[in-house]
């Protein structure tokens, strides 16, 4: 500690500014946690329980409860109806929230997006994708990406 002491004291006197950095970047105050892309059964032909099968898990990380009405969650393509939007929902303290891709209803650990009509309702594709969460003003917030057919989720 004296030596490092000793090294930033003589950088100050030649003038040189010291910066530290943080070993890491900050997590975010709500994550995508999993997203299980590859729901089981075979063969598989859209029923409301395979699209179920496919989902993805939002934790808050934080101590206090987070508004989640207006964020949206997504995957890599553009499409329109490949949008999941939060209406009136909260997150509780270090709860986690599913979202399923088919048809259910809504509780406050599980929300569904209400996909259906056969192997078209899909939004996860089965070897590469990425889910996007973004807050109601449209900022990302976090992002999970995963590129493999070995497994049928990501742990994120």
């Amino acid at each position: 500690m004296r030596t490092r002491s000793l090294l930033i004291g003589a950088a100050l006197a030649a003038g040189v500014v010291v910066v530290s950095q943080p070993a890491h970047a900050a997590s975010p105050a709500v994550q995508i946690t999993k997203v299980y892309y590859d729901s089981p059964g075979s063969p598989d032909f859209g029923a409301n329980s395979s699209l179920n099968g496919e989902y993805v898990q939002i934790r808050n990380t934080t101590r206090k409860a987070i508004s989640l009405k207006g964020w949206t969650l997504r995957d890599e393509t553009s499409r329109a109806d490949h949008v999941y939007t939060f209406g009136t929902f909260t997150l509780g303290t270090g709860k986690t929230v599913t979202v399923r891709t088919g048809k259910g209803r809504n509780t406050t650990t599980t929300r569904y997006w209400g996909r259906s009509g056969g192997t078209l309702a899909y939004i996860w594709n089965q070897g590469k994708d990425t889910a996007y969460l973004r807050n109601a003003s449209g900022t990302l917030v976090d992002s999970c990406s995963y590129n493999s057919t070995r497994v049928d989720y990501k742990v994120c």
